[in-house]
C-alpha cells in the first residue's frame, strides 16, 4: 500500500501484441492461438459483492491505457493459520476500512490472495477491467504507480517467511492471467519497495520475484531473460555498466558506479526514447533495450561496460573501450564458464550473464 501503510489491511491485435512482448524482454518461443488467450484459465476471483465490500465514496476511476506492469505487496498482517474463506472475506473487509479511515475513496490494491489461495478484487470494478483487458482502474498502492501498475495485496508478513505454498500458487496464477489479459511482460512484476520507501512486500517474498516472474513466464508458455533489478541507492560494478550503456544510447552522466539521482534522470529520458515507462527503475525491459551487442573491431562505452565486468570478474582485459583479441580472448572464456557457445560476442545472453 502507501509507504507509511502497515495497517490490515485481450488482448490486442497478435501480432502487435506479440511484438510488444518481444521488444520488451519476453522473446517468445511459442506465441498460441490469441497470444496464450487459451492457455491460462481466469482465476476464480470473489468479487466486491461476494465479500460484502461497501460501495466506493467516489466514483472509481478507469483509464483507457492498459497497466505496464504488475506489483506485489503483503499486508504486514499476522500470517494466520487460518486458511478459510471466510478469513480471506473478512481480510478484505478490513482492508477496506482501514483505507476509507485513510480518506481514500476504496481498498487500494486492485487484487488481494489470502493466506488460503483465495483471490478476491479489491477495488470496484478492478475484475471487470482485467476481464475486458482494455482499461485499468486507478488504484492508491503506491506513489507514483498507480496509474501504470496492478497492485496485489498478498496476506500476512513476509520479512522472515515465505507464503504458504497455496497463496503463492494463487499469486503465479494471478499474475499469469493479468499478463495475459493485458499483454504485460512476465519480466514486469516487481515489489512495492522497487518504487517507493518501504519493506513491503517483506526480505523474503522480495526475493522471491525473479522466481516468481520465471514461474509466470513458464505458465504463459514463454521464455524470458530475467534481468537483475537495478535502481536508485545500489552501488557496483553493475550500476557502472548501466551507466556506460546509458551513455552509448546518448545520455549524459558520469559512470561513476553510484546509482544517484542523475542515473535515475537519464535513465528515465532513455525509457521515454524508447517507449517504456519513464520510472528511472532498470528492469528486464530496460535491460533489454539499453544492451547492445559488441565484438572485435567495436569501441565505445558500451564495449567498457563489457570489459569492466569481465575486469571484475577477474580477466585481464583493459577497460579502454576498444574491443581486440584480448577481450574477445576473456569473453571466449567467459561464456565457456557459463555453458554459453564461446564466440566472442557479447550478445543479449552473454550480457544477461555478465550483469546477473
Amino acid at each position: 500500500m502507501n509507504v507509511q501503510r502497515r495497517d490490515v489491511l485481450r488482448l490486442g491485435l497478435l501480432a502487435s501484441a506479440s511484438a510488444v512482448l518481444a521488444s520488451c524482454g519476453v522473446p517468445l518461443t511459442r506465441v498460441p492461438d490469441r497470444l496464450n488467450a487459451l492457455a491460462v484459465a481466469a482465476p476464480g476471483i470473489s468479487g466486491c459483492a461476494a465479500w460484502l465490500a461497501q460501495p466506493a465514496k467516489s466514483p472509481i476511476v478507469l483509464l483507457a491505457a492498459r497497466p505496464t506492469r504488475i506489483l506485489v505487496h503483503h499486508t504486514a498482517s499476522a500470517n494466520t493459520t487460518d486458511l478459510s474463506q471466510a478469513q480471506a472475506f473478512s481480510l478484505a473487509r478490513s482492508i477496506q476500512q482501514s483505507h476509507f479511515s485513510r480518506g481514500w475513496i476504496d481498498t487500494g490494491q486492485q487484487f488481494t490472495v489470502s493466506r488460503g489461495g483465495y483471490v478476491l478484487e479489491g477495488r470496484h470494478r478492478s475484475l471487470e477491467a482485467a476481464q475486458g483487458g482494455a482499461q485499468h482502474v486507478q488504484g492508491a498502492h503506491c506513489d507514483g504507480q498507480n496509474d501504470v501498475a496492478v497492485g496485489i495485496e498478498n496476506e500476512g508478513t513476509y520479512m522472515t517467511v515465505s507464503p504458504p505454498a497455496g497463496q503463492y500458487g494463487a499469486l503465479v496464477g494471478l499474475c499469469a492471467w493479468l499478463c495475459q489479459q493485458y499483454g504485460i511482460p512476465a519480466t514486469e512484476l516487481y515489489g512495492h519497495r522497487d518504487f517507493n520507501n518501504t519493506d513491503c512486500p517483506g526480505d523474503v517474498l522480495y526475493a522471491k520475484l525473479p522466481q516468481l516472474r520465471a514461474d509466470v513466464a513458464a505458465r504463459l508458455g514463454v521464455q524470458v531473460r530475467i534481468w537483475p533489478t537495478t535502481k536508485t541507492g545500489m552501488t557496483g560494478e553493475r550500476v557502472r555498466s548501466a551507466q556506460r550503456l546509458l551513455i552509448a544510447a546518448g545520455q549524459t552522466l558520469t559512470a561513476d558506479g553510484s546509482y544517484g539521482g542523475g542515473t535515475a534522470s537519464a535513465v528515465s529520458a532513455f525509457q521515454s526514447g524508447a517507449g517504456l515507462t519513464p520510472d528511472g527503475l532498470i528492469g528486464s525491459a530496460t535491460w533489454e533495450r539499453l544492451i547492445r551487442t559488441v565484438r572485435q573491431g567495436d569501441s565505445g562505452p558500451a564495449v567498457q561496460a563489457s570489459q569492466g565486468q569481465l575486469a571484475a570478474r577477474g580477466y585481464a582485459v583493459t577497460v579502454d573501450g576498444a574491443f581486440g583479441p584480448a577481450t574477445e580472448n576473456a569473453v571466449k572464456s567467459f561464456q565457456t564458464s557459463k555453458g554459453l557457445t564461446a564466440d566472442g560476442i557479447v550478445g543479449p545472453n552473454t550480457w544477461l550473464a555478465l550483469e546477473s
